[in-house]
């Protein structure tokens, strides 16, 4: 991790997850840096998946709560 573009960051962990997070790392041989890095990474490909998935259903009929709680009703159904 001595790469020269890395940046660096302050991060406050709540004493539980730091030590989890610590015995992580040493469990897996990583750094704390590398977990971090890895779950952002994660998080962000979940992002770019949900922003894909809204992105094919965006021609897809809109309905309202109410409209649909009415149609519902109408139907039998509650």
């Amino acid at each position: 991790m001595n790469d020269t573009t890395q940046k660096r960051a302050t991060v406050y962990f709540d004493p539980a997850l730091h030590r989890a997070l610590r015995l992580k790392a040493a469990e897996t041989d990583s750094s704390i840096s590398e977990l971090v890095n890895d779950a952002v990474k994660a998080s962000l490909a979940e992002d770019a998946a949900d922003f894909e998935a809204f992105a094919a259903r965006e021609q897809e009929p809109d309905y309202s709560f109410e409209d649909v709680v009415k149609d519902l009703k109408r139907r039998g159904k509650i």
